[in-house]
């Protein structure tokens, strides 16, 4: 079993909703007391990305510059099924922190998803850990914050996602799985853009299940189309075996077009330096 390192402010165990697994097709699930999928391991093969959504998020690698997955370090806010913590850290082979809230997905990960014994397991909320973390120590960040009611992400304000930008260094990468049934995804997005620049945000089309992923950096340098299509033959080369099918996630990039103003508009920019 993992050393799990608690961080302060943690919320009382009993908030927390019990963690359950199904398994079929080979696939093994982890849900948090409800029918809503949180993660998921193709069961022989657990360095394969299962789940579409999940792949997309790794669609951050697009932009860092080649070479650029070596070195750094990654964090992922959300536990889940583990399938980027794996990812970052056997396949990238870079330090890796995650971030849980709740002991009981961190006991099925170590005991049934195999989690990774190079990643430090940190037990705590996500915007306490990212009160507490170093200013721009992380490369990439990989945020998927949900409840057992998959409704909308639990943290999503202006104020989160200039935390997560903060910890970010020069040239680091975030990307955010918005989802939900009651979630307003142009106003996650706006938040976004408002936290690290309406020029640094990205969006990938969403998935089948309703998964958006959003894509924003920290003084990213924005590749041409003809580095962006050389970094992704360079991705799907090494990882396509894994799920990562890059050179189609260059028909699904959008950059972030912030809405028409109607009187109210957006919030105003809060980008620090």
């Amino acid at each position: 079993m993992h050393a799990v390192k608690d961080v302060d402010l943690l919320r009382p165990a009993a908030e927390l909703p019990p963690v359950t697994l199904s398994e079929f097709g080979g696939v093994r699930f982890l849900h948090l007391g409800s029918i809503w999928v949180q993660g998921a391991m193709r069961i022989t093969k657990p360095q394969t990305i299962e789940l579409d959504y999940v792949q997309r998020m790794l669609a951050s690698l697009l932009w860092l510059p080649v070479g650029g997955w070596a070195g750094g370090s990654a964090v992922q806010l959300g536990l889940g099924a583990g399938a980027i913590t794996r990812f970052t850290c056997q396949q990238l082979r870079v330090p890796t922190t995650v971030v849980e809230i709740n002991r009981q997905v961190i006991r099925v990960n170590a005991n049934y998803f195999h989690l990774s014994e190079c990643a430090e397991v940190v037990r705590g909320d996500a915007a306490d850990w990212l009160a507490q973390a170093e200013a721009r120590s992380v490369r990439l960040l990989h945020v998927d914050l949900y409840d057992h009611e998959a409704a909308a992400p639990v943290l999503d304000s202006i104020n989160f996602y200039a935390a997560c930008r903060h910890v970010l260094e020069a040239g680091g990468v975030m990307s955010v799985n918005l989802f939900g049934r009651h979630a307003s995804f142009e106003q996650s997005i706006g938040h976004i853009a408002a936290a690290f620049g309406p020029d640094q945000v990205w969006s990938l089309r969403p998935t089948r299940e309703g998964n958006t992923v959003v894509v924003a950096g920290r003084g990213v340098e924005v590749p041409d189309r003809d580095e962006l299509t050389r970094r992704a033959d360079l991705i799907e080369a090494r990882f396509g075996p894994l799920g990562l099918p890059a050179r189609k996630w260059l028909r699904m990039v959008r950059p972030y077009t912030p809405p028409a103003p109607t009187g109210s508009g957006l919030p105003a920019l809060v980008v620090a330096a």
